[in-house]
């Protein structure tokens, strides 16, 4: 009898230690997964950061002053048309400087040639052809403060030098400011050629004046 109450008491012994150990190795599992969730969320902050600095500083950009090609281009109602003849002349050419002289409130740009004719009115259809482009001064923006002017060389070829012309009086030049519909007229008393034929008239880029 004795024996067996000392076998009962070692079985329970020893489950009882089962149960202690079961316990703790299940105890040891839960805790290795609430490390790893945190290492997960400290990576996922860690890339979150690496992607916003990029960001800002990609849009980031800086601020520098208005260039001439944010200016808006000459109109001829914010412009005064005048020519200079004291260039002189030769071979039977005369060199004049037509002059526009921004008369607005607001900096604008002339860029490139003029459209030139000679009319008998200031509204008038050309008479004869219209200014050809001489390419030797280079397009450039040019921009005009109120009040400041540029210009643009013309050379007039004098009728006479063609005997096929058929002589026609004009009393001016029309002018077109570039890429402008609305044009400008400066009196003038010249000899324009019917004949289209006949190029009396050519013109450079507008340079400053």
């Amino acid at each position: 009898m004795t024996n067996m109450r000392v076998k009962n008491g070692l079985l329970l012994t020893m489950a009882a230690a089962s149960v202690f150990l079961l316990s703790g190795c299940f105890q040891g599992q839960a805790q290795g997964t609430g490390t790893a969730s945190g290492t997960t969320s400290a990576s996922s902050s860690a890339s979150a950061s690496s992607t916003s600095s990029p960001s800002s500083s990609s849009t980031s950009s800086p601020t520098g002053s208005m260039t001439p090609s944010g200016v808006a281009l000459c109109k001829a109602a914010s412009l005064t048309a005048s020519v200079d003849s004291t260039g002189g002349g030769a071979a039977g050419s005369v060199y004049m400087k037509l002059i526009l002289t921004n008369s607005g409130t607001e900096s604008c740009v002339l860029n490139g040639f003029p459209g030139v004719s000679l009319t008998s009115t200031p509204t008038g259809d050309p008479i004869g052809a219209a200014a050809s482009r001489d390419d030797t001064q280079p397009v450039a923006n040019v921009v005009l403060a109120p009040g400041k002017s540029g210009f643009a060389q013309l050379r007039y070829t004098q009728a006479g030098n063609y005997p096929e012309c058929t002589q026609v009086p004009a009393t001016g030049f029309r002018v077109y400011p570039p890429e402008e519909t609305a044009s400008l007229f400066i009196p003038q008393q010249r000899t324009a050629c019917s004949n289209t034929n006949i190029n009396l008239l050519s013109v450079q880029a507008f340079q400053a004046g």
